[in-house]
């Protein structure tokens, strides 16, 4: 009957019994499976992971250039690891590091959501900070419906 039909038979099952088969084209529907699989690689998209490196001992005008800098990295989209790094005495003042990532997180809370508090790895103290998502629809506030309004004026 593929034969007839000019079209290819494809076993679709093999391990059902009987096994199931189809009659289809396969070169086309090859086509069609590598173009579906290419429209979702498309719409598909990666995060990115920004990193911001700081001293415990930063300056306060060095300081608001990095929280400008990952202002603008979170309004891009990506997520922004932000990180501490201690040099040799340094590490014995851990309480400096994480207080420096706590103001670098009070000062992004309007445009971050933080994914990982402040956590030592090794000589380096580590937050984790992503872009806050758009409101959903339902808690925007909402203009009077003009209907109400309509029916109230008449009476």
């Amino acid at each position: 009957m593929a034969r007839e039909r000019g079209l290819d038979l494809v076993e679709v099952q093999p391990n059902a019994v009987p096994p199931v088969c189809r009659l289809m084209d396969y070169g086309k529907y090859r086509y069609e499976e590598s173009r579906r699989e290419r429209e979702s690689r498309k719409r598909q998209r990666t995060i990115e992971i920004k990193e911001i490196r700081m001293r415990p001992r930063i300056d306060t005008h060095d300081f608001q250039t990095k929280v400008r800098q990952a202002q603008q990295f979170l309004e891009d989209g990506a997520k922004v690891k932000v990180t501490v790094l201690f040099r040799g005495r340094e590490i014995a003042h851990q309480d400096l590091g994480e207080r420096l990532l706590q103001r670098m997180a009070e000062q992004l809370r309007d445009r971050a959501v933080l994914d990982q508090p402040p956590h030592l790895e090794g000589r380096t103290m580590v937050m984790l900070l992503s872009p806050l998502q758009a409101a959903p629809a339902t808690s925007r506030p909402s203009a009077p419906e003009p209907a109400r309004e309509s029916t109230q004026a008449m009476e």
